[in-house]
């Protein structure tokens, strides 16, 4: 199955940074030239277009930072230069992240014109209290808001909360996550705390400031989450993410079904067969930085690298694994030429870890999902070439 071509766009700016963050954004008090480095978006573009030319594009991410604070003027040229330069797949997803301290409902009008078809907030969470400790900038009426003019605005709609936070119970959490579903239109991203490295979070975390619930309570915390979204409709479809059937969010399904992808602004990756060879790419991440090798170079990218068979093999086994419909082994053996011995599957089949969805098909199961890392490493250490007798195992103790 050939898993498709996408594009995705990163508008690093966000009006504050949030303390558990460690995504790619920044803080520019003094307001940025969008004129100028909307003409790099569209010069990186026709970069990609030179790259993979002849594609067939089934989803556009806006991704950030907080791209909803682009004008719409600007989102609807860098569509269009997309449209131009490959074919836009009738139906596409077209997809923007928002914040709510951000929406307004005729900015969301501008952005329903200018093409976007889909919108995803970062609510976080309901509660006042914990929204300030997260440095948000928004409230929960704002937010519950927000969520309304979404889904009037949009064909699609969708906002994130992150759960298992500093002090949060999880009564308290069964409390809010009741609530998001009531909100919740088809699709809702339900993402467990992880303290980042070199993020306020992990410093005050080292010092014994900040507490988060302990390896118990976060599982806890995950059953909670995926029994009372089933209940409602909205079963998981990967580890953070649920949905309705047919309401998956296209361009993540993309990534994770190991699809190709151009990654456009700074800090943006992409993955991409370029001249017959699959390419992973990474563009400057500080703005500015990006912007002057845009200028100068045509692009941004700092790294373009040649994926070699087993690196291919081992991204479609962290990938294809978080997905409940599971890893597509047939494919990842045509990409690659590996596939994990029959060996360590069966081992850890034995262990409740993963299961057999059909012959050539293989999912995570519950638990296996909770240390999903370590699974991902046995079967990574027992790949086999393709047509190889099966020897290598991968025990579990």
């Amino acid at each position: 199955m050939d898993a498709g071509f996408g594009v995705y766009v990163h508008w690093p700016f966000c009006a504050s940074k949030c303390p558990y963050c460690d995504f790619n954004s920044h803080v520019r008090a003094g307001g940025i030239d969008e004129p100028r480095f909307l003409a790099a978006y569209l010069r990186e573009l026709r970069h990609w277009a030179e790259l993979v030319p002849g594609r067939s594009v089934g989803s556009i991410f806006f991704g950030g930072g907080t791209p909803s604070l682009m004008s719409a003027t600007t989102v609807a040229a860098i569509l269009d230069e997309i449209a131009r330069l490959w074919r836009i797949e009738p139906g596409a997803e077209i997809t923007l992240e928002a914040n709510p301290s951000s929406v307004e409902a005729a900015r969301f009008r501008d952005y329903r014109r200018a093409g976007i078809n889909r919108v995803s907030l970062g609510v976080q969470s309901l509660d006042d209290a914990d929204l300030r400790k997260l440095g948000r900038l928004h409230s929960a009426g704002e937010a519950v808001a927000a969520i309304g003019v979404s889904r009037e605005t949009f064909e699609r709609a969708s906002f994130d909360l992150i759960y298992a936070r500093p002090g949060q119970s999880v009564a308290a959490w069964e409390d809010e996550l009741a609530g998001a579903l009531r909100l919740a239109g088809r699709h809702l991203s339900l993402y467990q705390l992880t303290i980042e490295q070199g993020t306020p979070y992990a410093e005050l975390y080292a010092r014994g400031k900040l507490r988060v619930p302990d390896n118990e309570a976060a599982h806890a915390f995950y059953a909670l989450t995926q029994e009372m979204t089933e209940a409602a409709g909205l079963p998981a479809y990967e580890i953070s993410n649920h949905a309705a059937p047919g309401e998956e969010c296209r361009h993540n399904l993309l990534y994770w079904r190991y699809g190709e992808y151009a990654g456009i602004g700074p800090g943006a990756h992409g993955r991409a067969v370029v001249a017959g060879t699959r390419r992973a790419t990474v563009t400057e991440r500080q703005p500015e930085r990006w912007l002057a090798c845009v200028e100068s170079e045509g692009h941004g990218i700092v790294e373009s690298t040649t994926l070699d068979p087993e690196q291919q093999a081992d991204e479609a086994l962290l990938m294809g694994l978080r997905l409940t419909e599971g890893l597509d082994l047939d494919r990842m053996a045509a990409l690659s030429g590996f596939r994990p011995s029959e060996r360590a599957i069966d081992t850890l089949a034995a262990h409740g870890l993963v299961e057999r969805l059909t012959p050539g098909r293989l999912r995570a199961t519950r638990e296996g999902r909770i240390i999903l890392n370590e699974v991902v490493l046995r079967l990574s250490s027992a790949l086999e070439p393709v047509g190889a007798p099966s020897s290598r195992t991968a025990p579990v103790s």
